[in-house]
C-alpha cells in the first residue's frame, strides 16, 4: 500500500545526512596534518615488511598508453638494512643491502651485481636514484624524512575526501608540484598506513601514471632477511651488464624519449 511521503521527515533525514557528511569532513580537512601523522607513524617503525602491487604506464612511439603490472615485497630494518623484490611479466629482481654491500640479483637471468655502498637506507636510495637512475618501489615512503621529502616542492594540497582501498577506509589527499601531481590514500584510525600512492607525470605527453598499492603491512622480519645468497651457477657481472631489470620491457618507447 502506498502513502504520500512526509516532506518534513525527508527534510530531517537530508539534514542528518548533511550534518554527518560535514562532521566526517571536518575531521580530515588539513592534508598536511594527515600526511604528517602518516609520516610520524611510518618513521617510528624500526622494522617493517610491505607487500605491494605496482602499475606503470608508458607511451609507445605512436602515443598508445600501455600499462605494466608487477608485485613485490620490501623488508626494512632501520637504519641500514633493506631487501626489495619485484616480479613482473618481464623481470624477476631482488635487491639486498646489509649496510655495506648492495646486491642486485636478476633471478630470471641468473646474474647478479654487487656494489660497496656503506651508509643508511636513506643514503642508498639517494645514491641509486642520483647516480644509477634506479628507483625503489615507493622509495618516498621509506625515507626517514618522509614528510619533508614529499612536501618539498608542493604548490597545492587538498583533502579530496574519504575512499576505500582493499576494504580499508582511507583519507584521500591530492598534491601538486611543478612537474608531477600525486595522490595518496592513508588509512583512517590509529595506524595511518599509506595504502595507495599515485604519481602523474605532467611533463610527459599523455600524463602517464605510476601506481603503488600496499596490500600488507607488517612488522615481523625473518632472521637472515638481509643476507644475500646467489643462486647456484649465478654469474657475477658489473652493474652495467645487468640488463632488463626494469618494470618496463625493452623496446618500449615513451613520448618523452622521442624528443
Amino acid at each position: 500500500m502506498m502513502t504520500r511521503a512526509n516532506p518534513v521527515r525527508w527534510v530531517s533525514i537530508a539534514s542528518l545526512c548533511i550534518l554527518a557528511t560535514t562532521s566526517a569532513r571536518s575531521q580530515s580537512t588539513d592534508p598536511s596534518a594527515i600526511l604528517k601523522k602518516m609520516s610520524d607513524y611510518v618513521t617510528a617503525q624500526k622494522s617493517l615488511s610491505i607487500t605491494f602491487d605496482t602499475d606503470i604506464e608508458v607511451l609507445t612511439s605512436d602515443l598508445q598508453k600501455i600499462q605494466f603490472a608487477s608485485s613485490g615485497q620490501v623488508q626494512l630494518n632501520r637504519p641500514d638494512n633493506i631487501r626489495a623484490t619485484r616480479v613482473g611479466g618481464y623481470s624477476d629482481v631482488e635487491m639486498v643491502f646489509d649496510g655495506k654491500t648492495l646486491s642486485l640479483n636478476s633471478k630470471d637471468q641468473n646474474k647478479f651485481a654487487q656494489l660497496e655502498v656503506a651508509g643508511s637506507v636513506d643514503q642508498l636510495i639517494e645514491t641509486l636514484r642520483d647516480k644509477y637512475a634506479v628507483a625503489l618501489p615507493g622509495a618516498d615512503l621509506l625515507l626517514k624524512r618522509v614528510f619533508d621529502e614529499m612536501m618539498g616542492d608542493v604548490v597545492d594540497a587538498k583533502t579530496v575526501g574519504r575512499g576505500v582501498v582493499d576494504g580499508v577506509e582511507c583519507d584521500h589527499l591530492a598534491f601538486r608540484t611543478p612537474d608531477v601531481d600525486w595522490k595518496i590514500w592513508i588509512a583512517v584510525g590509529a595506524e595511518p598506513i599509506p595504502r595507495k600512492y599515485v604519481i602523474t607525470s605532467k611533463a610527459v605527453t599523455g600524463a602517464p601514471q605510476y601506481t603503488l598499492r600496499i596490500r600488507e603491512w607488517r612488522n615481523e622480519i625473518p632472521n637472515g632477511a638481509f643476507v644475500f645468497h646467489p643462486a647456484p651457477g649465478a654469474a657475477k657481472v658489473s652493474l652495467e651488464k645487468l640488463e632488463n631489470i626494469d618494470e618496463v620491457p625493452p623496446g618500449i618507447v615513451t613520448a618523452k624519449d622521442k624528443k
